[in-house]
């Protein structure tokens, strides 16, 4: 186990390490979210496809399952914003004074990430303890086995549903950046292919923007009903 600690500390401990370690847990994050949308979408099929949807995840592995997916998702946010902080103060402090406009854009570009990444993580806490452990008493009352009037119920209330559009957006504009930027980490960006990676980078961030908030203003709009 030491062994092992050392190893991630000595892969950490380089700028490239860094990187690969943003990128991999990036891309991890984005096949989530494409999974997690589609899942998300069945609630405009009725509340029995939500829920066997939602019955489905709770049973995986006995139940450990949704848990194993919970703590690796906390991980990889985690990770991912830790390790963009680092790379951030690392550019920052290797800076010149004759340092062109381009590297000046990065550097904001980067801090817009850092920021969009911690309401990222902060969001996902929230949902974690909004839907998950139910801290909302409205949402506990109806019982596991109704997720879908859970969704109905927490999309009612108008704060709810602002905070999760403001971190939805923020999400996909930190997307939109930092898709193609696992292309270029990972070695797949090229000359030739940028221009395609660069619109890839920005449909996938769109198609999951519309997706995730047509939920809560589907709510709060009545075309989703308890």
């Amino acid at each position: 186990m030491n062994a092992i600690a050392r190893c991630f500390d000595t892969y950490w401990s380089s700028s490239i390490g860094k990187k690969i370690v943003v990128a991999v847990t990036g891309l991890l994050l984005c096949l989530f979210l494409a999974g997690h949308l589609a899942g998300n979408l069945l609630i405009y099929a009725g509340r029995e496809a939500f829920n066997e949807y939602a019955a489905f995840l709770h049973s995986m592995l006995h139940g450990a399952g949704i848990w194993i997916a919970r703590i690796g998702l906390l991980v990889a946010v985690t990770l991912h914003v830790v390790g963009t902080i680092a790379l951030t103060r690392q550019n920052r402090s290797a800076r010149q004074p004759y340092e062109c406009k381009a590297t000046i854009q990065a550097t904001k570009s980067s801090r817009m990430m850092i920021w969009s990444g911690l309401t990222i993580l902060a969001f996902v806490i929230f949902h974690i303890l909004h839907f998950t452990v139910r801290v909302d008493c409205q949402l506990a009352s109806l019982g596991k086995e109704d997720p879908y009037g859970m969704v109905i119920v927490g999309f009612k209330s108008i704060l709810v549903s602002a905070f999760y559009i403001l971190a939805i957006t923020l999400l996909c504009s930190h997307l939109h950046h930092g898709v193609a930027s696992i292309f270029q980490t990972l070695g797949l960006r090229t000359k030739k292919n940028d221009g395609a990676i660069r619109q890839f980078s920005g449909a996938f961030s769109l198609v999951i923007w519309l997706g995730f908030i047509s939920i809560p203003i589907s709510v709060l709009l009545g075309f989703l009903k308890f």
